[in-house]
């Protein structure tokens, strides 16, 4: 399609408008990936419109990742670029050590309890959250929502689908999302891939920023994601003070939608603080249990208020209308355990201490390292992390470069992430002995 049909093909008077209509081009494939848009000037001649309202259109596509502005070279459709997602890469000889993955061992065996789902059939129509699964859940999520008699509870295949579903019946496509930055690659996927747009808020040593959530609660935000314990990448948990200054930001926002992804919980060490306030008029606390019961038992419990969880319960297809109810008997079956969940208490011990072993190896050769809460380390490796990942290559290991998790934080491109706990004694020496030569080749170039 050469420029001057592109250019009389394009249509709108606002921004929104033309951004659909340069999106409706790509999307029937008379825009390819490559080919450039009109100047600003000449489209905004053309369609009679403000200069401004064709950049806000052009920007609008660049945060939905159609376009990308290159400078000189002006605004061209975007070629599909793979976004980072978590768990093994594939087809690799290298040890990985940034997959981000619970240790097998830990992850409790099935086995036993699998033998006690024998039950009668479930049928249409029947509640879609199992009984026991209910009582035990209000008792795991009561203690940590306003109003715990009016909350509702979801079971959702997972808190990646329950964050989907939570996005979609609260949003429409260019809606803004605020996101914790450095971002958890599972949530700046499902924001981006849903045509949303991400907000970045930086998180520091106590969590998501307060002056950040302000910043983007200014932006016109429609949803707020944090993370309260154990963040990924960073393993920063929210302190009390901070919690309590960011309920005090969303107390004159009571209608954003604030969805607390508590995924670490029954492996952190750290209390619970939340951000949602007793006011609060649409909230999720999401809590799942692929950490500690394995990344195969795809459910997780989500609490909302009554109207969220109504709208929630819409956005189930009638192909998936609810989670299987022999996944949700064994759910039961494991977390009633009081072996199994000893065994999860042991895992987060066990979790934390490989992790603060380590960190003390790095510091030991040089690399300043703090262990936060969670699976993975994230290291401070004071040069370009990408650099730093290329050079670990070459002494065998695979690593997670900080860059993969930025949606601004240019800092972030300056660490690794780094999944240790599986490491024997032996291999972590060599770890941080290869870490930190790592660093010096990188920093001698």
């Amino acid at each position: 399609m050469n420029s001057g049909d592109v250019d009389e093909a394009i249509s709108g008077t606002s921004a929104a408008e033309i951004a659909d209509s340069v999106r409706s081009l790509v999307d029937n494939g008379r825009l390819s990936a490559g080919e450039p848009l009109p100047p600003v000037r000449a489209l905004a001649d053309r369609l009679g419109v403000n200069r401004n309202t064709v950049v806000a259109a052009y920007r609008l596509l660049g945060q939905a990742g159609t376009v990308v502005t290159l400078g000189r070279g002006g605004t061209r459709v975007a070629a599909p670029v793979p976004l980072a997602a978590e768990g093994y890469a594939q087809d690799s000889v290298l040890r990985d050590v940034g997959d981000g993955n619970p240790d097998p061992s830990l992850i409790p065996d099935l086995s036993a309890a699998l033998t006690s789902l024998a039950g009668r059939p479930v049928l249409y129509g029947e509640p879609v959250i199992d009984p026991e699964l209910e009582q035990w859940a209000r008792g795991w999520v009561s203690p940590d929502v306003p109003d715990p008699d009016a909350v509702r509870l979801t079971i959702t295949g997972g808190a990646v689908d329950a964050m989907e579903r939570l996005l979609a019946q609260a949003l429409v496509r260019d809606d803004a999302v605020a996101l914790e930055d450095p971002c958890f690659l599972s949530a700046m996927r499902t924001v981006r891939l849903g045509g949303y747009r991400p907000v970045p808020i930086p998180v520091d040593e106590e969590g998501m920023t307060v002056a950040g959530l302000r910043t983007a609660l200014a932006q016109g935000v429609r949803a707020v994601i944090c993370t309260p314990r154990a963040q990924n990448p960073t393993g920063v948990s929210l302190t009390q003070r901070r919690a309590a200054e960011l309920r005090a930001v969303l107390a004159d926002h009571p209608y954003v939608l604030v969805i607390a992804d508590d995924h670490y919980s029954l492996l952190t060490r750290r209390p619970y603080h939340s951000i949602i306030g007793p006011g609060h008029r649409r909230f999720a606390l999401i809590r799942s249990v692929s950490k500690f019961l394995g990344p195969d038992m795809c459910l997780a419990v989500t609490a909302t208020d009554p109207e969220t969880a109504d709208r929630l319960a819409m956005h189930f297809s009638p192909g998936s209308s609810w989670v299987s109810h022999l996944l949700q008997r064994l759910t039961v079956a494991l977390v009633t355990d009081p072996e199994v969940m000893a065994a999860v208490d042991r895992a987060g011990e066990h979790y934390l201490a490989r992790n603060t072993a380590f960190a003390e190896r790095l510091t030991a050769h040089g690399v300043p390292c703090t262990a936060g809460d969670g699976l993975s380390l994230w290291v401070d490796v004071d040069a370009p992390s990408r650099a730093v990942a290329e050079q670990l290559m070459r002494r065998g290991w695979l690593a997670r470069p900080g860059d993969e998790f930025i949606l601004a934080d240019t800092g972030a491109a300056r660490r690794l992430r780094l999944t240790v706990h599986t490491l024997s004694d032996a291999d972590a020496d060599r770890l941080a002995a290869d870490v930190a030569a790592a660093v010096r080749a990188t920093a001698s170039r």
